[in-house]
């Protein structure tokens, strides 16, 4: 099937590996030129000259710098001619009792996972709706419908950017413009983030890390850890002109872990 995004402008952010890596790599291979932003400039273009090796029709440019600061955003935003898609995510807060984090803490967790994306979608929407075609996609948590107890700064500021996107996807003026705003919720996925998550439960379970590990995937029923590929194919799913009429909502992807209907 064809997507429909070749020669679209993508942003994606913090995308020199794990989910928004995969998330870049799909579009680039349907045709989407893309921008994207990490912190660490080694990795960051080692991932783009990876992405120029499996996607040649397409330009990738790379910026260095973090995507929570002000100067980070205008870098990676003037980087982007225009940005047709909006890939939004971020490095989650650190894991640990709620009893050990301050306001400064907090407020960092706010910034960075719920303050920063909308940020960027205030940027990049007008434009989107001028055009006639805009998709937005933000990367939050599984932990959103199921929180996880070490997640509480990850849980507490997703949750309020799952909030906000609610409203904002509904908006006549955006949806009637074919521009849409959905959340895809990661559960388990091979990445940095999952390894620190299963190191602080499993410490807090008195197990290695490996016999945590196999408990995780023995409480989902595809029973293996999801690879940064298969989220960034949904992702490219829900840039894809295809997607014109889903807006508004929140895509779990986690091998089946989460027991609810709804």
């Amino acid at each position: 099937m064809d997507l429909g995004i070749k020669g679209k402008w993508a942003l994606v952010c913090a995308a020199s590996k794990g989910l928004g890596l995969g998330c870049a790599q799909a579009l680039a291979a349907e045709g989407a030129n893309v921008v994207i932003t990490a912190r660490g400039a080694e990795a960051l273009e080692a991932a783009a000259a990876a992405l120029r090796l499996a996607a040649p029709g397409v330009e990738v440019r790379a910026v260095a710098g973090d995507i929570t600061t002000p100067q980070g955003r205008a870098a990676a935003l003037a980087a982007c001619p225009q940005v047709d898609i909006l890939v939004n995510n971020a490095g989650g807060p650190p894991t640990g009792d709620f009893r050990q984090w301050d306001r400064d803490t907090w407020i960092a967790a706010i910034d960075a996972n719920m303050l920063t994306p909308i940020e960027l979608i205030k940027a990049t929407v007008d434009g989107m709706v001028e055009r006639g075609y805009g998709r937005i996609v933000n990367i939050t948590s599984g932990a959103v419908k199921a929180p996880i107890d070490v997640l509480g700064l990850s849980n507490g500021a997703r949750s309020g950017l799952t909030g906000f996107v609610a409203g904002v996807a509904r908006q006549p003026r955006l949806a009637s413009a074919n521009v849409t705003l959905n959340n895809l919720l990661p559960g388990a996925f091979e990445t940095d983030r999952l390894t620190k998550t299963l190191v602080a439960s499993a410490a807090a379970a008195n197990a290695t890390v490996d016999e945590f590990a196999q408990r995780r995937k023995a409480g989902i029923p595809s029973r293996r850890f999801g690879q940064p590929a298969e989220f960034g194919a949904v992702c490219a799913m829900l840039c894809s002109m295809h997607a014109g009429y889903l807006t508004g909502q929140n895509i779990l992807i986690d091998g089946g872990a989460y027991p609810g209907t709804f």
